[in-house]
């Protein structure tokens, strides 16, 4: 099997472990043709966006228990559905992409223009060390 690639066609890099996100709750923004939601852009959540979120009624803020989900907060890392996050831009609600952490598949959904657009500054692409905060 091929290694994912992210957008810019390089190996596709993890975008947060603490949360642990993505599809496969493996840290990536890793797909398969059963994300029909197609979960492949790697946001940083800002206040704004997550109440955005929760207003066009997919609350990322409440945590769920019973799905293993502990809620999102301003600063978090997070593997978006590519149609939420196109419909967050023409909004102007579009969180920040971690380009390296952007699965390609994104480019069936968005351009990369706009992602480009989007993208944190250069330097800011780290992932942040795990938090012993969140136990996921």
């Amino acid at each position: 099997m091929d290694e994912p690639v992210n957008v810019l066609g390089a190996p596709l890099q993890p975008c947060s472990r603490a949360p642990l996100t993505g599809f496969f709750r493996d840290g990536c923004c890793n797909t398969s043709a059963y994300d029909f939601g197609v979960h492949t852009i790697c946001c940083v959540m800002t206040k704004e966006f997550l109440q955005y979120s929760r207003f066009r009624g997919n609350d990322l803020s409440t945590p769920q228990p019973e799905i293993e989900f502990f809620g999102l907060k301003e600063g978090d890392r997070w593997c978006l559905s590519a149609a939420r996050w196109l419909e967050a831009a023409n909004f102007g609600m579009a969180p920040k992409v971690v380009l390296n952490a952007t699965h390609q598949r994104s480019l069936t959904v968005v351009s990369l223009e706009l992602l480009l657009q989007h993208a944190l500054e250069e330097g800011a692409t780290d992932l942040p060390p795990a938090s012993s905060e969140r136990l996921v």
